[in-house]
Order: C-alpha cells, then sequence, then structure tokens
C-alpha cells in the first residue's frame, strides 16, 4: 500500500513540472497592461515585469524560451533581431 501512495505522489509531482518550451515568430501584439506578447501565429507568452517593453513591437523576429507555469507560457528568455544588421 505504500509504494503504491508514493507511485501516486510521484506522478502528481511530475504532471505539475512545469514545461519547457522554444519558439520563434513575428510579434503581433504587445499589451504593455498585461505582460503579454502575441506572436503570428496567435499565441500569448508572459512577459517578465522587468522587460523592456518599449523595445518590443509588431512585426519584429523574435525567438522565445519559455516554461508553461500554470498554465501560461512563461517567457524565461527571448532573443531579438540584432539591430545592428539594420
Amino acid at each position: 500500500m505504500r509504494t503504491l501512495i508514493g507511485a501516486i505522489a510521484a506522478t502528481l509531482l511530475l504532471s505539475t513540472a512545469a514545461f519547457a518550451g522554444q519558439t520563434e515568430g513575428l510579434i503581433k501584439k504587445v499589451d504593455k497592461d498585461a505582460l503579454t506578447l502575441t506572436l503570428d501565429d496567435g499565441k500569448s507568452y508572459k512577459l517578465n515585469a522587468e522587460t523592456d517593453i518599449d523595445a518590443l513591437k509588431p512585426g519584429m523576429d523574435i525567438v522565445i524560451a519559455y516554461d508553461v507555469t500554470n498554465g501560461e507560457n512563461v517567457i524565461t528568455d527571448m532573443e531579438l533581431p540584432d539591430s545592428s544588421a539594420n
């Protein structure tokens, strides 16, 4: 019985763990009030409070690393295009 309870507890812990992912695309919308950005595929991602939101503009190409936490895609890292290349 203890083994069964331990196995169930381990399964529950694994099912609540964050999922990490990476994506890229064009920024479609930046919502400064909700601290989110939406890509051209329609998916939204939660920004960090320290993010320079004014640097994010619709139409910019972006690469995002994110975790899925409590059902939200939370950005952990991002790469913007090199502005010196323009």
